[in-house]
Order: C-alpha cells, then sequence, then structure tokens
C-alpha cells in the first residue's frame, strides 16, 4: 500500500509539474484520436444517411455488416493494416507502419462503423417521419440527408464522441502499427500499458487519471451540448 501511495503522490506532481514526457503523450493522443473521429465522421455519416434514405438490393445485410463490424477485434484491425502498410504489403512504399499515420487509420477503422451504425439509425428514425414531406417537397437524396441531419444534429454529436471516445481508449491495434516509440508513437493507453507491465505505475498512474478526467469532461460536455442542440 505504501509503495502505490508514493506512485500517486507521484503521480500528481507529474501531472502538476507539467511533465513534458507526460503532457506529449497527452497530446499526441488527443491529436491521433481526434483525427481518427473527424475523418470517421466524414465517412461514416454520410454512408450512414445514405443507408436510411436508400432502398437498394442488399441494403439490409450492408447495414447487418456495418453493425457487426461494431465488435471487430482491435489487434485484429492492427495487424492487417501491419500487413497492408509493412514493406512487402501493397502500401509499403507510403511509410506509414510505426508513425502516428498508421496509428490514425487504425483508430478510423475501428471507429467508422460506431459512426454509421449510430447515424443510421438516427437518420432511419427521422426519415420515417419526415420522408413523405421530403419527397412531396422534391428534394433529392442528398439534400434530405443534409436535411435529416441538421434535424438530428444532437445525433451526429452523439456519433463523434462515441467515435472520439472508441479511438482514444484503443490499445492493440495501435501497438501493433505504432509500435510504442518513445516521443513519437507513444499514446496514453499504450504508455499506461508498458509502465505498468514494467512496474512503474507512477507515470501510468498519471496518464489514467488525465484519461478518466478527459472522458468524464468529454461525456459530461457531451451531455450538455446534446440539450442545448436538441433545444433549438
Amino acid at each position: 500500500m505504501r509503495d502505490i501511495g508514493h506512485a500517486f503522490l507521484t503521480a500528481l506532481g507529474l501531472i502538476g509539474s507539467f511533465d513534458p514526457e507526460l503532457i506529449g503523450i497527452v497530446m499526441l493522443s488527443l491529436r491521433v484520436s481526434l483525427s481518427a473521429a473527424v475523418i470517421a465522421m466524414l465517412i461514416g455519416a454520410p454512408l450512414g444517411g445514405a443507408l436510411a434514405v436508400s432502398r437498394f438490393r442488399g441494403q439490409q445485410a450492408v447495414i447487418v455488416l456495418a453493425n457487426a463490424l461494431l465488435g471487430l477485434p482491435p489487434v485484429v484491425v492492427g495487424l492487417l493494416i501491419y500487413l497492408v502498410l509493412s514493406r512487402s504489403g501493397p502500401l509499403g512504399f507510403a511509410g506509414l507502419l510505426f508513425t502516428p499515420g498508421a496509428m490514425i487509420v487504425a483508430q478510423t477503422l475501428l471507429a467508422t462503423p460506431i459512426v454509421v451504425a449510430l447515424v443510421h439509425r438516427a437518420t432511419a428514425v427521422l426519415w420515417t417521419e419526415y420522408g413523405d414531406v421530403m419527397r412531396v417537397d422534391g428534394a433529392s437524396r442528398s439534400r434530405s440527408i443534409r436535411e435529416l441531419f441538421w434535424i438530428g444534429r444532437g445525433a451526429l454529436l452523439t456519433a463523434f464522441l462515441a467515435a472520439f471516445g472508441r479511438a482514444i481508449a484503443e490499445v492493440g491495434a495501435i501497438i501493433i502499427v505504432g509500435g510504442n516509440i518513445r516521443g513519437y508513437t507513444r499514446t496514453m493507453t499504450t504508455t499506461i500499458a508498458l509502465e505498468t507491465s514494467k512496474g512503474e505505475l507512477s507515470l501510468a498512474l498519471g496518464l489514467g487519471l488525465i484519461l478518466v478526467a478527459l472522458s468524464v469532461t468529454i461525456s459530461a460536455v457531451a451531455f450538455l451540448l446534446v440539450g442545448r442542440v436538441d433545444k433549438k
């Protein structure tokens, strides 16, 4: 207990002193995860909206697949990206392996199905309610999707925050494709895993406290924003 207490106090000291290594890890984590969440929204939101307002052969299979990918194992995603980006892989020439770019790719692949599923569910409900009016008005599919996104903007915010939460909590995939290189590809989650395995609890606890604080803050802000957006 004394060792744990000492580690906890040291962790608080690292946070309070704005330790450069700790701050660098936090900023990299935020940069990678926010980038992945934005890209996931740019890809997944239009796909989710299109699935809600369109009718085509095999549509149900696509919807089922999108929801099934919610449980995609991160380590498998990391392995597949590693094979694609390795020197012998089809995209090895890009030199992305063991870089923040590869980590963004991994997190994007994991977050995009979440966005597709959440946006589709919200938009499908709105399409049932407003679809007939939009068809009578002569709105195109793209315009209909834009209108539904505006009406359901609170659901879009929820989807973005869910994607960001999925990305920033990721460990397995980004260790494989990022390499957990100190000062370059080391994020909060990978550092916590590494430092804990080494028995060095101070930095791990400090990052853990920051990660929990970020998660709680983001959830609280999301709750307030969604409430305000829905009232407008």
